[in-house]
This record gives C-alpha cells, sequence and structure tokens, in this order.
C-alpha cells in the first residue's frame, strides 16, 4: 500500500470529489467549496477515477520552480557577496547589491543563498522579553535621546573613537551625529552647540547618568548642575537622566544599528578618520533617515527657534568662577592668567569672574557679558631646546627631562575636576602629540609588550596548623 503526502487543500478537495461522486453534492455546490470553474472541477474528478487519490497530488511537488533563479545567476551573486559583503548581514548585503551592482534580490532569498554559501549562520529562535513599552512623544523634538557609542568605527583603520548621537523620540529620525575622540562633556558641548543651531530648541534631551549631563559628585555647596546642564539650563532645555539602558532603548538600538551598517558604510567610502567621518555622515544621516524615520503622530514641530539674544557658542562652555587677586591675576587649572590693566579689569580687584573654557581650546575670562583681555603664565615650565643649548654643564640632565616630558606630557594631567582635552589640538591646555621612535604619540600610553602579567597570590599565615597556605 503507497503512503501519500497530501497538504489540507488537496485532502479538502479528495473529500469533496469523494462525496460528488457518490452523489452527495449537486456540482455547483462543490464549485462553490472548491473555488473552481466547471472544466476545473470535472478535470479533477477525472483525475481521481483514473489515478485514485494519487492523482490529485501537484505534479509540481519535488520539482524546481519555474521562477527559480538560474545555477549561474546564483553563483555570480554569492560570489560578489563573498568578496565585497562577506560580513552583512542578508538585509545590507541586498540594499548594497541594488544600488551597486543593479542586482534585485529579496533579503530572504539571498539569506538562504548565504547560508548555503557558509556565509551566514541561521539565527535561533530567540525567547519573547517581558518589558513594558513607553507611547512613543506626539511631536518631533519634544524628546531627543542622546548617548554615546564607543566602537572601532574604522576597523584598524583610524582611531578608536566615539560616535554621539541624537535621535527623535516620535519618529525614530537621526537628527545629529558626530564623531568624537572620547564622549567627555567638551564633545557634548561641542555636538549639542551644532544641534540647537541646526534644529532648534526641544523641549528635553534624554541621556543615561553619564557626567556631562549629571553631576553625580554633586554637594550641598553647589547647584548639583553640570556645565552642559547649566548651559541648557540657560537656554530653556531640559535634560531627563534614565535609569536603566532599557529606558532609553530607541537610542540604544540605533547603536546596535550604526555599528553594523555605519561601518560598512565608511569602508566602501574609504574613510579612515574623525575629520572625514565627520564630512561623511551627513549624506549618511538622509539615507539613513529615508529607511527608518517614522512620521509623528501630531504633525507639529516642537523645536523652538533660537532668541536674538540667545549665544550659543557662548553658553556652550566650561564656565568656573575664580576669584581675581590685587595684582589682577586668577588661577585655573594650574595656570596663573594675568589680566591686561585697563579701567574696568583694575575695578574688578578682589571680585569674581568667569573663566570660560571652549571646546576648540580658546579660554575667555569674563565679567558678565564682557571679555577680558589676558596673558597666560604657565606655571608647569616645559624644557625647550634652547635652555639646552645655553646650559652647558646641565645639558645632558635637561635633554632627559625633555625627553620625559615628550613620552610623558605635563599637560596630560592637571587638576581632577579639569574637562578631557584630548581632542584640542590648540589652546593653552591642549595635550602635546609628539612622535616617539615606537611611532607612538605622545599622549598615548605604551603598549604592552609579552605575555600577560599572573595574577597576583597572596599568603596568608594558618595560625592554627602553623603551616602557610597560598589564597588567590
Amino acid at each position: 500500500m503507497a503512503v501519500l503526502a497530501m497538504s489540507d487543500t488537496e485532502i479538502h478537495r479528495f473529500d469533496t470529489l469523494m462525496r460528488l461522486e457518490r452523489g452527495e453534492l449537486r456540482p455547483a455546490r462543490a464549485m462553490e467549496l472548491l473555488g473552481l470553474e466547471r472544466s476545473q472541477l470535472y478535470r479533477l474528478l477525472r483525475r481521481l477515477r483514473a489515478d485514485g487519490a494519487a492523482g490529485l497530488v501537484s505534479r509540481k511537488r519535488g520539482r524546481p520552480s519555474n521562477r527559480r533563479f538560474s545555477d549561474a545567476f546564483r553563483e555570480d551573486v554569492v560570489a560578489i557577496v563573498r568578496e565585497r559583503y562577506a560580513d552583512f548581514g542578508p538585509t545590507l548585503a541586498a540594499e548594497y547589491l541594488a544600488e551597486r551592482h543593479g542586482i534585485t534580490l529579496s533579503h530572504e532569498t539571498l539569506r538562504q543563498l548565504m547560508i548555503g554559501a557558509g556565509l551566514w549562520r541561521a539565527k535561533a529562535a530567540k525567547r519573547a522579553r517581558l518589558h513594558q513599552t513607553r507611547n512613543r512623544r506626539e511631536r518631533r523634538g519634544e524628546l531627543i535621546q542622546v548617548d554615546g557609542s564607543d566602537h572601532d568605527w574604522f576597523e584598524g583603520r583610524g582611531p578608536r573613537c566615539s560616535l554621539l548621537v541624537y535621535i527623535d523620540d516620535a519618529t525614530s529620525e537621526l537628527m545629529h551625529l558626530e564623531m568624537a575622540e572620547s564622549e567627555s562633556a567638551l564633545s557634548y558641548l561641542q555636538a549639542t552647540r551644532t544641534y540647537l543651531e541646526r534644529h532648534g530648541k526641544p523641549i528635553a534631551f534624554y541621556s543615561d547618568k553619564h557626567s556631562a549631563f549629571r553631576n553625580n559628585r554633586a554637594t550641598a555647596d553647589g547647584d548639583g548642575m553640570s556645565h552642559l546642564g547649566r548651559a541648557l539650563d540657560r537656554l530653556g532645555v531640559e535634560i531627563i537622566c534614565a535609569n536603566s539602558p532599557q529606558a532609553k532603548g530607541r537610542v540604544e538600538r540605533a547603536n546596535s544599528t550604526l555599528q553594523n551598517r555605519l561601518v560598512k558604510a565608511m569602508r566602501l567610502a574609504g574613510v579612515s578618520s574623525i575629520e572625514e567621518a565627520n564630512t561623511f555622515l551627513p549624506s549618511y544621516l538622509l539615507r539613513h533617515n529615508a529607511q527608518f524615520a517614522c512620521p509623528p503622530a501630531d504633525p507639529r514641530d516642537a523645536h523652538r527657534p533660537l532668541a536674538p539674544h540667545e549665544n550659543v557658542g557662548a553658553e556652550m562652555v566650561w564656565r568656573v568662577e575664580r576669584s581675581v587677586t590685587g595684582a589682577l591675576a586668577l588661577h585655573y587649572n594650574k595656570a596663573m592668567f594675568i589680566l591686561e590693566p585697563t579701567p574696568l579689569t583694575r575695578t574688578l580687584a578682589r571680585k569674581r569672574v568667569h573663566v570660560c573654557e571652549f571646546p576648540d581650546g580658546r579660554i575667555e575670562v569674563r565679567h558678565g557679558e564682557v571679555v577680558l583681555p589676558y596673558r597666560v603664565y604657565d606655571k608647569m615650565q616645559r624644557v625647550n631646546q634652547a635652555e639646552i643649548v645655553e646650559n652647558k654643564r646641565l645639558g645632558a640632565a635637561l635633554a632627559m627631562a625633555q625627553a620625559l616630558q615628550s613620552a610623558n606630557p605635563h599637560h596630560r594631567q592637571r587638576n581632577n575636576n579639569a574637562p578631557a582635552r584630548s581632542s584640542q589640538s590648540v589652546g593653552v591646555f591642549a595635550t602635546p602629540r609628539v612622535a616617539l621612535d615606537d611611532g607612538r604619540l605622545g599622549n598615548e600610553p605604551p603598549k604592552r609588550r609579552g605575555r600577560p602579567p599572573l595574577p597576583r597570590v597572596k599568603r596568608q599565615l594558618d595560625t592554627a596548623a602553623g603551616e602557610k597556605q597560598t589564597v588567590r
């Protein structure tokens, strides 16, 4: 007895045709149940009478589809993917095949081809995680989620750096992308200034508890605000700090997408430095938003334009307060700023002024809205070549001191509460970059060589047994 494999449709046809054959149904009713025309109904009935139930099994089963791609075409696609997009996902690879090679096929078809060629591994089904969802904000600009993503964006072609991401909660639209050497207060000040000048003031920024947004060491003596928070407060923009990464999941998922797609896009474009990346990012941002952004529930934009009296450049600074001495001098970060004697500065002795450090390294001394002229006397002097030449007896010692300063720049760490200035190339406190013999820059830590160190071992004396025991 033969065993037949039949689909549900074929079983339903067999049952209906048998009822028709036994006279339990009229042809019109059978046509209605099967959704067939009269000629198709009697054609299937003739097959049933001639071959039995096997006559109702589809004759295409086990044969390749008429719409199947040819073997040569499939081999060409796999060869292109293997050569240029071997580490791409099927969806992203399908997009680049259509854009750059004119090959249009679905990402599921490409996924099957890549699995068959060993270029992609099928993922196991994930268990659904229970979490409470939050509705999107209704208007664009009501809530902007902000986060920094430290990643090897250039895949070894350039330095490891951080991408500052600003994404709208209502539309999932990437509002601003900026590459920086590190996720620091000065880099956030620069990126936020660019955002405000381009889009206006949102209602609130939603971030994690990074020190750029929240003063984690706040005391009763201060207002508890960070430098960025104080600047945004003066502009009327609120900062909301999330208690968990899941709370700002929209920007976290955007970071994951960018670490996959942006890395490969910059590889294909030949981008290998922070400057080139910041030039490339605006064009990528438009392409990303065209694919992933969605319309808001309310078409009105919540961004507010900057008022004429609001100077974003003057507000987005690292601002500290200092006292002016009787000699018209003030101290900031182990340097002395001597004010030029003018009618205004002479009246500021024993009074408080503000020292404002810009992200690009410029420093201004302000009294109210007035910028005061000054000159700098750096207490941490460096050894220069002229001193080595002029001092015959101390030449060797000064040369040694200069070499040590080049390897460990004295500007690397001044005060613990000073901003991170690794991205500043100019300015009073810019980190000098001196090329060393081993190819490193003077502000880079030395690379570890050889085998990793063994774990430390403590030895305790067992007073009861009188023997030493080794405890890791």
